[in-house]
């Protein structure tokens, strides 16, 4: 009976997950997620100098920026953003060229007279997947909106099944319910936990739209049967206890994301 009526329900919401699926995306393309944790105090210093210089270097030395962020709750002073290239040759031939940049040189050393601006910084290198929608273009926001960055900890060997539940079912479920899709990411190869990691971000009209978005998804019953379905066939659940995080994020004023 209970197989009977998650079949059922499932059929009902195939075409839903069908048509929201997202082309195949290539997955030579490289992402790199940093984290600056801001010295106390210097956020706002760090900021400025992304403001004022290191952007406009970024794109002189060919990286592509997607996003600039700060967490909507930052006790720890993080600045978060998103950068693309070719590949890791790309990659590494554009941060050389920058740090040897004599601008750059000039800009960080006025920026720290008064002390360094950032403690740590953390990266992630990433590959989209191939169900990843991508970003919007940055022209094509209507407003700033609320980001969420979703990092998922699937149970070991049960990444590619939580791949399938997203491919087939996640994702025309998030935007039935009013979510926006940004871009699904793997990891690169050799970090930890890449081969057990999902990160993507959503995107909503504020906080109480994204309250709403979740408490809706949660209840359907498309949602309540492909979960329990995917559970069932895998043999238990796909992400480990604990294993879900979030960050909600406000775009920086130069963010090309907002």
């Amino acid at each position: 009976m209970i197989k009977s009526l998650l079949i059922s329900v499932l059929a009902a919401g195939l075409a839903l997950g069908s048509a929201a699926a997202a082309e195949p995306v290539a997955d030579t393309q490289l992402y790199e997620l940093r984290t600056y944790h801001a010295e106390p105090g210097k956020l706002d210093a760090l900021l400025s100098r992304f403001r004022d210089h290191t952007c406009g270097l970024f794109a002189k030395h060919g990286m592509t920026q997607v996003g600039y962020w700060v967490p909507a709750d930052n006790p720890d002073r993080l600045l978060i953003y998103l950068l693309a290239y070719p590949d890791r040759a790309a990659r590494d031939a554009s941060w050389a060229a920058f740090h040897a940049d004599e601008d750059w040189k000039k800009a960080a050393a006025a920026s720290e007279a008064g002390g360094k601006l950032v403690g740590k910084v953390d990266q992630l290198f990433l590959h989209p997947t191939d169900f990843s929608p991508g970003f919007p273009e940055a022209s094509a926001g209507d407003g700033v909106h609320l980001f969420e960055m979703r990092t998922y900890t699937a149970t070991p060997g049960k990444l590619p099944q939580l791949h399938k539940r997203f491919r087939d079912h996640t994702l025309g479920l998030f935007k039935k319910h009013g979510m926006t899709s940004g871009s699904y990411f793997k990891l690169d190869e050799g970090q930890p936990g890449a081969a057990d990691t999902l990160l993507y971000f959503l995107e909503h009209r504020d906080a109480g739209a994204a309250d709403e978005s979740w408490k809706a998804f949660r209840a359907d019953p498309v949602w309540v049967a492909a979960k329990a379905a995917s559970e069932e066939a895998a043999g238990g659940s796909l992400t480990v206890p604990d294993g879900v995080k979030s960050v909600f994020l406000k775009p920086t004023d130069f963010s090309p994301l907002k």
